[in-house]
């Protein structure tokens, strides 16, 4: 069974969406699009949301989202039960919110990274395990 990624942007996201589930195919996994689907301007919750939904319920391995500053993706995302997404900027930061945090999204600010970076924050965050040890103490607490 191969490993589904759920995708979700707004407009400011849609040209890295591109590229990024063209990375995701190259690498063997199934992708779930929840839009957008143009440069039109539309609202991030009604593309995160379903993300978060896919993830939550396990039908999605991982979620990636998008929008401008990341912000509004990743605090639509954090209201759902048992999500955790991390906005990240960097490789690094992407690596240490799998690493330590067990996120299970990844929240990219297009406007802040270039395209390259956030390529590398994808393949970062898919290739980053959960350490786990006293990560797995922290991260059980996060929950309310």
């Amino acid at each position: 069974m191969s490993k589904i990624v759920a995708i979700g942007c707004d407009h400011a996201g849609y040209p890295y969406k591109k590229v990024i589930i063209e990375l995701l195919k190259s690498k063997g996994f199934t992708v779930s699009d929840k839009g957008a689907y143009s440069l039109d301007s539309v609202d991030y919750p009604d593309h995160v949301h379903p993300v978060a939904q896919e993830v939550s319920s396990a039908t999605a391995t991982c979620g990636i989202i998008m929008c401008g500053s990341g912000n509004g993706a990743a605090m639509t995302a954090n209201k759902h039960q048992d999500i955790r997404a991390a906005l990240c900027w960097t490789k690094e930061l992407s690596s240490l919110a799998r690493q330590h945090n067990n996120a299970n999204i990844l929240a990219i600010p297009v406007r802040f990274v270039s395209e390259t970076t956030a390529l590398e924050m994808v393949e970062a965050f898919l290739s980053t395990d959960f350490e786990g040890g006293r990560h797995q103490r922290r991260v059980g607490k996060i929950k309310c």
